[in-house]
């Protein structure tokens, strides 16, 4: 299923992308929210699924209807930086022997077409394209690669926008330059992990005003989806709803010649991953 979230900021209620591809359905009748507590509940994504084949559920008109992220209430985000052997390479960094680990704050979360705003004195605001998961089950000390896929809930489009001002020339931890405002637009859907049997074969792209800059497979990363799980709950309980952003493949403005193209005010990004939808964003100042 394509999950979704549709409204105006706070006040979105479910969605469900039909079968043809161009339909939202409400879902506001069967469920409150697309959240953590919804993809934990296996009876309650049956009755989705049951409703959706049924074509009964209500249409919802689309006509000027903003699209919100697809998860509400996310606990946490967790980042993997320097996940992809290309990236690695075009910004001179060696290939990680584990899993770098960094955090993104849950506010930074917008939606997949809403406005990121380029952080008041940045000059080094960058784009990246990366696969969200989106954790379905409680995970803790999981002991393999097949355990970690398998309390995946869904995946989405996830925009990791970054400073690298602030990230690498300002002291202390990334965290600086990832959780600007607007820094994390996700979605438009989650899709729910059974529509995605192997998430290492996803073509991603991104362009800025109208040229790619990104283009990409997931199956370039230096540890798959269901490594990442598993390895991160060594260290955290994951819980459902929390979202992991996977890492991006070569095509950053901080892995280009100088001068670096960095994002300005008025620059329009566009992204999508094989299955699970596009984004676009206009930037403006802060």
């Amino acid at each position: 299923m394509k999950l979704l979230r549709v409204g105006t900021a706070g006040a979105e209620r479910p969605a469900l992308l039909d079968q043809d591809g161009t339909t939202l359905r409400d879902l506001s009748g069967l469920v409150t929210d697309i959240d953590g507590a919804l993809l934990a509940d296996e009876a309650a994504l049956e009755r989705v699924r049951a409703a959706a084949a049924s074509g009964d559920l209500p249409v919802i008109d689309q006509s000027g209807l903003r699209i919100g992220a697809p998860v509400a209430r996310i606990g946490k985000i967790v980042c993997i930086g320097l996940n992809y052997h290309d990236h690695a390479r075009e910004t001179g960094a060696e290939i990680p022997t584990e899993p770098i680990i960094f955090f993104k704050a849950p506010d930074t979360v917008v939606g997949p077409d809403d406005t990121v705003l380029v952080p008041r004195r940045s000059v080094k605001t960058d784009w990246e394209v990366e696969l969200a998961v989106v954790i379905g089950r409680t995970a803790r000390y999981l002991d393999s690669v097949e355990a970690g896929l398998a309390h995946v809930g869904g995946y989405a489009v996830s925009h990791d926008v970054s400073e690298r001002e602030f990230q690498l020339e300002r002291g202390g931890q990334w965290d600086k330059g990832k959780n600007c405002e607007t820094f994390n637009p996700l979605g438009p859907w989650l899709v729910t992990a059974d529509e995605v049997p192997d998430p290492q074969t996803l073509a991603m792209k991104l362009s800025v005003n109208g040229e790619v800059k990104q283009d990409g497979t997931t199956a370039d990363q230096i540890f798959g989806v269901g490594e990442v799980v598993r390895y991160v709950s060594q260290f955290m309980t994951l819980y459902p709803g929390d979202v992991i952003n996977t890492g991006t493949p070569a095509g950053v403005a901080l892995g280009q010649p100088e001068p670096k193209p960095y994002l300005r005010p008025g620059d329009v990004v566009e992204l999508e991953i094989a299955g699970l939808g596009r984004q676009r964003q206009q930037l403006k100042g802060a």
